[in-house]
C-alpha cells in the first residue's frame, strides 16, 4: 500500500466512524449476507467543530478555494458515529457511509425487520438493497463487448474531437487528477500500454469499496480497458487521451451481481475522490435494472433528481469534480434508454459513435425524462483500441468507451485553462459541438470540438495582452505564465543563466492555444535569467529576477 492510498483510506474510515470488525468466523461471505441503507434524520457534529485540513487533503482545498466553494458545509461533515454505535451493536456491519447524502449502508448475517427498525428515532428511512439471490447479471452484457485483435485497423479516437492538436501542444492532463470508478481492474499493474504512467507514479491511490481493501488490481477487466483508453501508450495502436494525468483507481462495481448497493460504494467512491482532490469522475457505469426486478427504477425515475446515485454525481459536481458518465448500451434492448447517474442534471452523458461518426446502434437514446437533452454528447465508441493483459490487445465497443475519451480531453482543458469551473467546460462542450443550434435525442448536442471548445474558454478566462505576447510574474519564484495575443501557431521556450547556461528548453512544433504556464522552477537559483521565446511571428526575449519570496 502506498503512503497516499494510506493516507486517504485512514481519512475515509476516521470520517465514516468504521472501526475494523473483530475477525468473526462465523460471519457469512458477502454474497450470503444482507445489505441495508440507513437514512439518518439529522447529524450529530456540526460545521463549528472541524477545520478543512480534518475533511479535506490540500488539493481538495485549494480545488475548492479556486472555484469559490464553500470549504465545509453541513454536507461535508461526517454522519454520527454515535447512530453507527448504535446499530452496529444491534448486529449491523458498517460498509460505508455517504456524508453528503447522510446515510450509511450496513451489512447482517441475516435479515432484518425494517418496521421494527424505524422505530429508531434518528432514522429517517432504510430500505434493502442487496440479499442473497442467484445473479443474472453477467447475461446483460451493460459493460459493451471486447473482441481480440490480431491486425486490426488503427484507429485514434482523439482525431474527430481535434483532441491530439491539444496533446501536440503539451496538454495531456498534467497536474489534473482523474477518478475512475468501475469494477476492477486486473493487470494494471502489468500492461504495456500503462508501464509509462506506472514509472511516473501517475497511480496516486487505489481503493476497493466492496471488499474495504487497497488492492484492485482483480475482478474483472472492464476499469484496466476504461484506464488504458484514459493513459494508455502503445506506439501506433493505443494513444490515451489524458496521459499526463494522476489517477485514482476505486473499484465500486460488483460484476457478479446488479444491486442497489453498488450505488452506495459509487457515492462513497465520489466522496473519497472529492476528499482526495480529484478533478475529474469518469464512470463507465449505470443503473436501472437489478437482479430483484422490484427494485428496478422506471424510465420516469431518470429524471436528474431521483436516482440515489445521481444525487450523489450532481453533489460531486457542486463540489468542484466533473463527472462524466456513460450514457449506456441500451438502445437495441428493452429498455433503449439512458441509465442512472447520467441523467443528473450536472452529469455529461456520453454517447458512443461508429468509425464513420453516426450514431451506433446500442448506443443509449435520451431525453432524460424530464425533457432536458440527454446524451449531452457523443465521442467514438466503436472498436476503440485498448488493452487489459499482457503482450495482446483488444478493441472495445459501447459508450464505457467513449466515456473516457471525453473525460480525458477534458483534463486537457482544465491544463489549458485552470480557471475554468467544471460548469463551464460542460457549457463550452456543448457549445463546440456539431449540433448544438440542433441537438436531438441519439447525438445530443453532438460531437464536440475540443479546438473549438478551447476557444470559448480562452475567451472567458485567459488575459489578451495588449501586445503580441506578455510573460509574468517577475520577479517569479516557482512559475512563469506566458500570455499571446493570437495563439503563436509554434512555441519555443528557452530559459538561460546570464553565463549563457540553458537551463530549460520547451518546443512545440504547433502550439494552439493562447496561454503557457512553466512550473517546477522553485530549485533555480535566486538571479537573473533570461527567457528567450520564438514562435511563427517573432522572437523575443525577457529578463525575468528568481526569487524565493
Amino acid at each position: 500500500m502506498n503512503r497516499v492510498s494510506s493516507a486517504l483510506a485512514a481519512l475515509f474510515f476516521a470520517l465514516a466512524g468504521i472501526v475494523p470488525a473483530k475477525a468473526q468466523q462465523a460471519y457469512p461471505g458477502y454474497d450470503e449476507l444482507w445489505f441495508y441503507r440507513v437514512w439518518f434524520s439529522d447529524k450529530t457534529n456540526s460545521v463549528s467543530e472541524y477545520s478543512p485540513e480534518d475533511l479535506l487533503s490540500p488539493a481538495a482545498i485549494a480545488r475548492r478555494e479556486k472555484f469559490g466553494i464553500p470549504l465545509i458545509t453541513e454536507s461535508d461533515i461526517p454522519v454520527s458515529s454515535q447512530y453507527i454505535r448504535t446499530l452496529t451493536g444491534a448486529g449491523f456491519r458498517l460498509r460505508c457511509t455517504s456524508k453528503w447524502l447522510n446515510t450509511a449502508l450496513f451489512s447482517a448475517a441475516g435479515a432484518k425487520d425494517i418496521d421494527i427498525l424505524r422505530e429508531y428515532s434518528f432514522i429517517d428511512s432504510i430500505r434493502l438493497v442487496k440479499y442473497p439471490l442467484a445473479p443474472v447479471k453477467g447475461s446483460r452484457s451493460k459493460y459493451g463487448i471486447t473482441e481480440l485483435q490480431a491486425n486490426p485497423e488503427a484507429f485514434d479516437p482523439r482525431l474527430p474531437l481535434n483532441g491530439n492538436v491539444l496533446h501536440e501542444s503539451g496538454f495531456t492532463g498534467r497536474n489534473i487528477t482523474i477518478a475512475v470508478l468501475d469494477a476492477g481492474f486486473p493487470n494494471a499493474d502489468k500492461i504495456e500500454a500503462l508501464e509509462p504512467l506506472r514509472k511516473r507514479g501517475g497511480i496516486i491511490a487505489t481503493y476497493d469499496f466492496i471488499n474495504d481493501s487497497n488492492f484492485v488490481y482483480d475482478y474483472y477487466h472492464h476499469g484496466t480497458l476504461v484506464l488504458s483508453i484514459l493513459a494508455g501508450s502503445l506506439p501506433g495502436i493505443i494513444n490515451g487521451t489524458a496521459p499526463g494525468a494522476d489517477y485514482l483507481l476505486l473499484r465500486t462495481e460488483d460484476f457478479f451481481s446488479e444491486f442497489p448497493v453498488e450505488e452506495d460504494y459509487w457515492i462513497a467512491a465520489a466522496e473519497y475522490a472529492d476528499s482526495a482532490g480529484a478533478d475529474i469522475i469518469t464512470s463507465s457505469l449505470g443503473y436501472f435494472a437489478f437482479d430483484d426486478p422490484s427494485m428496478n427504477y422506471s424510465f420516469s425515475d431518470m429524471d436528474g433528481d431521483r436516482p440515489f446515485i445521481t444525487m450523489g454525481a450532481d453533489m460531486a459536481v457542486s463540489k468542484g469534480i466533473l463527472v462524466v458518465n456513460s450514457a449506456g448500451n441500451e438502445r437495441i434492448k428493452e429498455w433503449r434508454r439512458i441509465i442512472a447517474p447520467s441523467d443528473g442534471d450536472s452529469v455529461l452523458c456520453i454517447g458512443a459513435l461508429n468509425h464513420d461518426l453516426s450514431i451506433s446502434d446500442f448506443s443509449s437514446a435520451g431525453y432524460s425524462s424530464d425533457g432536458r437533452v440527454k446524451p449531452d454528447m457523443v465521442a467514438p465508441g466503436v472498436l476503440i483500441p485498448v488493452q487489459c493483459e499482457p503482450g495482446v490487445w483488444y478493441s472495445s465497443s459501447g459508450t464505457s468507451f467513449s466515456c473516457p475519451v471525453i473525460s480525458g480531453l477534458a483534463a486537457s482543458l482544465m491544463q489549458a485553462v485552470p480557471e475554468a469551473s467544471p460548469v463551464d467546460l460542460i457549457n463550452a462542450l456543448h457549445e463546440s459541438c456539431d449540433r448544438y443550434s440542433s441537438p436531438d435525442s441519439l447525438y445530443g448536442y453532438g460531437l464536440p470540438d475540443f479546438l473549438k471548445a478551447l476557444r470559448l474558454l480562452e475567451d472567458e478566462h485567459t488575459l489578451r495582452p495588449e501586445v503580441t505576447m506578455s510573460i509574468g510574474p517577475n520577479p517569479f519564484t516557482d512559475e512563469i505564465l506566458f500570455w499571446f495575443l493570437e495563439p503563436p501557431g509554434s512555441l519555443s521556450v528557452t530559459i538561460a543563466g546570464v553565463d549563457g547556461t540553458t537551463v530549460l528548453k520547451r518546443h512545440f512544433p504547433t502550439f494552439v492555444a493562447r496561454s503557457f504556464r512553466i512550473d517546477g522552477l522553485g530549485s533555480l537559483a535566486q538571479g537573473l535569467y533570461l527567457v528567450r521565446i520564438v514562435t511563427d511571428k517573432e522572437k523575443k526575449v525577457f529578463k525575468m529576477i528568481r526569487t524565493d519570496r
